[in-house]
């Protein structure tokens, strides 16, 4: 884990460029930062200008009215400092929005609501095992005011550009203002969840189908790869549970910043997210019964082995008792002169421990 976040510290700066080359001409507005990946003005649903910097695209909202759509991925401090103070955001949302590895919250600064979703992306594996990384978290974090909206992206994953391009298609919808924006985020991060909750329930019932088979069951499954997925699903859990609360909010009590259609798109998103937190607790209870049969398996399988050992053990030590008796030195034992007496001992011995064995057999020791 600690390389795969090195090697993606050395790269991100060299990705953000291209990013942000792919989206701006940067010759045409030097002010642009690396850090911003698209910038644009609405205005009745559709978009009125490209290549513009966050603070021209303030000055032609207050001119000309709309809003403003700002995406930002990893700012730092000091690139982040400039539209922070365009548009009056709090210190400490922005010092939020800028460290990253927040909990899923709704906080309201004067007229900006502060929202932190975070993003779930499944990891494809040819094999579950248990080291294998089952879910990459990502985090978007949104600031909405009356005539504006920025996005801060953390993360590889939870892309916004395919999400603007999809609301740019809906000319109504857009027209909301930027609480269209963020019921759009908020939607696309729960179906997400809703994805990534098929793709993991997939993996347990691999699991419980190996721990259960007749194979497996002999050597009491594998409780690395029951208890990587558990984490894996309480990684999950951490996105999902704090982010009912600020749904609820959004969907049943009135905000100023909140249109009240998009209010009702809201309660749909917050039905979805509820979905899925039950089926996550789900998945935490059914990996508990998993781990916990897999051990009670494996403590079978050593109680067999024991059982096995302690039958080869009595079946063994009756030669040994009567060899140790016929090693003793005494000049009168029975049957040590006689003719016979050799193969008898060998034929009762063999006898007594064939009888034991069969018994042992029967009862299903052996």
């Amino acid at each position: 884990m600690s390389m795969i976040r090195d090697l993606r510290a050395a790269v991100r700066p060299a990705l953000r460029r291209a990013r942000a080359a792919s989206d701006y001409d940067t010759t045409r507005d030097p002010s642009v930062t690396s850090a911003v990946v698209d910038c644009g003005v609405y205005r009745d649903g559709k978009r009125v200008s490209d290549h513009v910097s966050p603070a021209r695209a303030m000055e032609r909202v207050r001119e000309e009215g709309g809003f403003a759509w700002i995406g930002l991925h990893e700012p730092t401090e000091r690139e982040f400092a400039g539209i922070a103070q365009e548009f009056g955001l709090h210190p400490l949302a922005v010092e939020d929005a800028v460290q990253a590895h927040q909990r899923p919250k709704l906080e309201r600064y004067d007229d900006t609501l502060f929202t932190v979703f975070k993003t779930i992306h499944y990891v494809e594996h040819a094999e579950l095992t248990s080291t294998s990384e089952v879910v990459e978290t990502g985090e978007v974090m949104c600031f909405t005011g009356r005539n504006f909206i920025v996005t801060v992206r953390h993360g590889g994953q939870g892309s916004l550009r395919a999400l603007r391009h999809r609301l740019q298609q809906d000319p109504e919808l857009l027209a909301k203002g930027p609480s269209a924006v963020l019921h759009a985020i908020a939607d696309q991060v729960v179906d997400g969840y809703l994805a990534v909750a098929d793709a993991v329930q997939d993996d347990i019932d691999e699991v419980e189908i190996d721990v259960f088979s007749a194979a497996t069951s002999r050597r009491g499954g594998d409780a690395g790869r029951i208890y990587q997925l558990k984490r894996e699903v309480l990684e999950f859990k951490r996105a999902v549970a704090p982010l009912l609360r600020p749904m609820q909010l959004l969907s049943e009590r009135p905000m100023r910043l909140v249109d009240p259609d998009i209010q009702t798109y809201f309660r749909d998103v917050a039905d979805h997210l509820a979905r899925v937190s039950e089926q996550v607790l789900a998945f935490d209870d059914l990996l508990n019964s998993i781990l916990q049969a897999n051990l009670a398996q494996a403590t079978v399988a050593q109680n067999e082995d024991m059982r096995k050992i302690t039958s080869w053990a009595a079946i063994f030590a009756v030669p040994t008792m009567i060899a140790g008796i016929y090693g003793m030195n005494f000049d009168y034992m029975p049957e040590l002169r006689w003719k016979f007496g050799y193969p008898t001992v060998l034929v009762v011995t063999v006898g007594i421990c064939f009888a034991i064995h069969r018994g042992f057999k029967r009862n299903g020791w052996l």
